[in-house]
């Protein structure tokens, strides 16, 4: 009986279980169906998300689940939505999954602060908030999160100070909350995380703080990031308790002093050591190859001096050497040219001395090496056409002699040989095997013999500088089918005739000190047999003038012909169906906007379409630009690409107030400013502007760009600046508008509507004609441009005259290379008074547009650059007023 009784207990006992496990599973899916309501799924990614699905929850995207025993019912442990393009609410329903431990959101487009209702899941360890939207302070309530381990919330928009609440946290392991907005001082609240390995608090640039002291404490700590967030003051001492640190990184900061020796012995586990761009003082650190598991080292922009040990040979994992930019001397270490592993080599702007070794050739995986401006000296070794890997080899400025090895450009990737500014002999080899060689720079030297013809046959060289040697023969004809962005070959021995396509697309200074030299626009033009003939001056400038109208003839056909081609025509657009985005309460329909955008209201094209000016029902007036290009983007992403673009708060950025888009169209609606756009003020003809002004509008640009380059969240490249671009207001304070237009129409269509003006377009740097790449150097070299037309007071491609033909940057160039005529440059319409401040600006502007973009300084040095001359008061140059200052160019 008693048997019986027990076998009946069990059977119940069994279904009872049976019944909670299945009520318990239903409450989970009705836990993950409720957190999935609040979600917005543009993509459809959750769409195996459904109680009618045949997949059991478990299965579901991003979702994992386990059991304590056998014969426990799963459970979900895991979310995982990570790059999903999912919105809306991050809800707390997901706190009632009872083992949920793991909730990773990262890499979407969730818009909120951060969900501190989160904390109520007693079970998570780890959560991923990171690459969102996520905006505001981190709240004191932050300390709710006391079971966390990894708390992820990088790449947002978190801003304000970092709370002390902070330190409750006690079980993190991983505290990641790089590339915000954060500001003020670090607390110090770190010591109390004992459990922390990795703290990252690194590209927040308003950190204006002193490394906290009690970092030290961390002896866990494997990784402290703290670069780029604008740190001062020294390096902690504390930090040599952080025993277990493999990578420590506090590059592009405002440290100062020296850091010790103490610390660096202490930290025998490092992988990686950055201190680079700050302003460091003292030796190298000895004693970081102790632990023998160095592979970066990077120590480059400070101010190191004194020499480099030979204990680096003791660095056999080393992969990254860099320490540029300092103040070091002695020679350079030869034992590093011998490490298996290395892969860059850089030392440029120190006071080195001694050889490169033949053993050069043992660095089986080294690709650059770069000791421009030193004191080396010795032969270029052949060792170095050994190395398949490498491809790039920068040595000028130093003291090299001798001939160049016939493979000293053997590797199959060699990209970038600059050799320039040395005591090299004997001729140029052939080159036949470097066939992706793009830049090779041979310049003031002592090289003899003819110009290779093999050089024709490297199918992607863009610039050519062979200026400043002996060189002797004719240009071979063969080089004109190359796409060269730059072809330097004068002050030499030269004679004959020159290719008419390499004519036609250089300046004339690229050529001078050949006197052997003819060729239309040289001072000598060829007879039959090839040999100059000389003309009087007024021969000379009519043929001059003949060629440069004929050059911008054929401009001004292919600017035509291609906003011909990608414009596109208004008509549709009443109906069609209209989505909107206002940022400020505009009080306008979608409807009133289209038939606002008229032909009276229009009042441009623009490289994508037409920009009109449209009034609301206030009275106030937006600018509208209509992008009649653009990609295959859904509604929802292309509302995150324009909310982004809408965050940027900057006095030199015009706002942007809104947008509407249908299937063909985007309408962005930007705030109007009434004094027009720079590049009309420069047309009209009573531009007599003060040169303050200009300064001042010049400053301006320049802080707005070097706002997106650096201090924006995310970084940001312009890619389409120029003065039709930048609009004053009344006080002519300048705002940059069509700003990483390609974010929005789409990178192809960006690409095919620059493409179509690059070739006449004079704002383009020369370099994207081969690359195609976004890069901060482009913008640069359009800001360049910009300047040059305000200090010269002429249009970037003016068209008025035949010697004015030339754009700008070629048209400067000559004239301060060719007659030295800096002061010819000048716009006469400004108070001489003045000139000295004009010339330090074209000094600036020359080298913003240099044709090399590694020699373009950065935008947050032209900002300096400009506020240094604005510092200095505009007075007559009493002393040598005639004298003409030295630009190099």
């Amino acid at each position: 009986m008693a048997t019986t009784t027990f076998c009946i207990f069990l059977f119940l006992l069994s279904i009872t279980f049976q019944i909670f496990n299945l009520t318990s599973s239903s409450l989970e899916v009705d836990t993950l169906l409720s957190f999935k309501s609040t979600i917005q799924d543009s993509k459809k990614a959750l769409s195996t998300w459904s109680n009618t699905s045949s997949n059991h929850f478990c299965n579901w995207t991003g979702i994992s689940c386990s059991s304590t025993t056998p014969s426990d019912s799963l459970s979900v442990t895991s979310v995982n939505l990570q790059s999903l393009n999912l919105s809306g609410d991050i809800s707390s329903s997901i706190c009632d999954l009872p083992s949920l431990s793991y909730l990773n959101l990262a890499n979407n487009i969730f818009n909120q602060p951060i969900p501190l209702h989160l904390s109520q899941c007693s079970s998570l360890k780890s959560l991923n908030l990171s690459n969102n939207l996520i905006w505001g302070t981190i709240p004191s309530q932050i300390s709710q999160f006391v079971s966390l381990s990894v708390l992820d919330l990088s790449r947002n928009h978190i801003e304000g100070n970092i709370p002390d609440s902070l330190g409750s946290l006690k079980n993190l392991e991983v505290l990641n909350m790089g590339s915000n907005l954060l500001s003020g001082d670090v607390p110090n609240v770190f010591g109390n995380l004992t459990k922390l390995e990795v703290l990252d608090l690194s590209m927040n640039p308003y950190l204006v703080s002193e490394i906290p002291e009690d970092v030290g404490e961390l002896g866990n700590l494997k990784q402290l990031l703290l670069q780029g967030s604008s740190f001062q003051g020294e390096v902690p001492e504390s930090l040599k308790g952080l025993i277990s640190l493999t990578h420590l990184d506090l590059s592009e900061n405002n440290l100062t002093g020296e850091v010790s020796k103490t610390l660096v012995s202490s930290l025998m586990n490092l992988v990686s050591f950055d201190v680079s761009q700050n302003k460091l003082l003292g030796s190298f650190p000895n004693g970081l190859c102790k632990g023998k598991g160095l592979i970066n080292l990077s120590l480059h922009t400070n101010r190191f001096t004194g020499l480099i040990p030979n204990s680096t040979s003791e660095c056999k994992s080393l992969e990254r050497f860099q320490v540029q930019n300092n103040g070091f001397s002695g020679d350079f270490p030869i034992v590093l040219f011998s490490l298996p592993k290395i892969k860059l080599i850089r030392g440029e702007n120190n006071r080195f001395t001694g050889k490169i070794p033949e053993s050069i050739s043992e660095a089986v995986q080294l690709e650059q090496v770069q000791l421009d401006n030193n004191l080396l000296d010795g032969k270029i070794p052949s060792g170095l056409g050994f190395v398949k890997s490498l491809y790039r080899f920068s040595a000028s400025l130093n003291h090299f002699y001798g001939e160049l090895p016939p493979n000293f450009c053997d590797s199959p990737v060699m990209s970038i040989v600059n050799l320039s500014h040395n005591s090299l002999s004997g001729s140029i080899p052939q080159l036949k095997k470097c066939k992706k060689l793009v830049s090779l720079s041979l310049a003031d030297n002592s090289l003899t013999g003819e110009i290779p013809n093999s050089l024709a046959e490297l199918p992607v060289l863009t610039y050519l500088d062979l200026s400043d040697n002996n060189l002797t023969g004719s240009i071979p004809q063969s080089l004109q089918n190359l796409k060269l962005a730059l072809f330097n070959v004068s002050f030499n021995q030269l004679s004959g005739k020159v290719p008419y396509y390499l004519i036609s697309g250089l300046p004339a200074s690229f050529l001078e000190g050949n006197i052997g030299l003819c060729g239309p626009g040289l001072p000598n033009s060829c007879s039959d047999d090839g040999k100059p003939i000389h003309h009087t001056a007024s021969g000379l400038i009519t043929l001059t003038c003949a060629l440069i109208s004929l050059a911008f003839v054929a401009g001004t056909v292919l600017v035509a012909s291609g906003c011909i081609l990608y414009r596109r025509s208004c008509k549709g657009d009443e109906d069609a169906v209209w989505r909107s985005v206002f940022f400020y309460p505009l009080r306008i329909t979608e409807h009133d906007l289209v038939i606002g955008m008229n032909e009276k209201s229009s009042i441009g094209n623009g490289d994508f379409g037409n920009v009109y000016v449209v009034s609301l029902p206030s009275g106030d007036l937006v600018s509208v630009k209509k992008l009649v290009k653009f990609g295959n983007q859904s509604s929802k992403s292309l509302k995150v690409e324009v909310k982004t673009l809408a965050k940027i708060r900057h006095k030199n950025v015009a706002k942007i107030l809104g947008f509407c888009h249908s299937d063909e169209s985007v309408f962005l609606i930007y705030e109007y400013l009434h004094g027009g756009s720079l590049g009309d003020l420069i047309c009209s003809q009573n531009f007599q502007l003060h040169w303050g002004i200009r300064l001042k509008i010049a400053i301006g640009v320049a802080q707005g760009l070097a706002y997106l380059h650096k201090d924006y969240v995310p970084h940001l490249v312009h890619r389409n600046l120029k003065s039709k671009n930048i609009l004053l207001d009344v006080n002519f304070e300048p705002k940059l508008t069509h700003f990483a237009l390609d974010k929005i129409v789409g990178e192809a269509a960006f690409q095919s509507t620059l493409d179509s003006e690059a070739a006449s377009s004079c704002y383009i740097a020369p370099e994207y004609g081969y690359n195609k790449k976004a890069s901060e150097q482009l913008d640069v070299y359009s800001f360049g441009v910009v300047l040059l037309e305000l200090v010269c007071g002429r249009q970037a491609d003016q068209k008025d005259s035949s010697d004015s033909s030339l754009d700008i940057v070629k048209w400067v160039r000559r004239k301060v290379n060719i007659t030295n005529g800096v002061q010819q440059v000048l716009d006469t319409r400004t108070s001489n008074t003045c000139h000295q401040q004009m010339i330090g600006a074209l000094d600036i502007a020359l080298r913003c547009t240099s044709v090399v973009p590694e020699k373009r300084p950065s935008m947050l040095e032209v900002v300096r650059g400009l506020q240094f001359l604005e510092s200095r008061t505009c007075v007559a140059n009493l002393q040598g007023a005639n004298d003409e200052p030295s630009i190099p160019v």
